[in-house]
């Protein structure tokens, strides 16, 4: 994980920061609701972003520094 970049945790920063042309790489938790994550994963095909999966929400959660779970997180340019 890389301390010096901004990150916005959860879908809706998530998606918001790719609507924006802000997120470099984004972060999913293959166990997150599909109805959550899709949107994203789709988004991110389109502009041609990285994803990075995790097996589960705490797993994202505790990477991006929160000690709560995380559908996704982006990692902002």
């Amino acid at each position: 994980m890389d301390a010096e970049k901004r990150i916005v945790i959860g879908s809706k920063q998530t998606l918001r920061a790719l609507s924006r042309n802000e997120a470099e790489k984004i972060y999913i938790s293959k166990d997150a609701d599909l109805h959550v994550t899709k949107p994203i994963a789709d988004v991110c095909k389109e502009k041609n972003i990285e994803i990075v999966y995790f097996e589960n929400m705490k797993e994202l959660g505790t990477s991006v520094g929160i000690n709560v779970n995380a559908a996704a997180a982006a990692v902002l340019k």
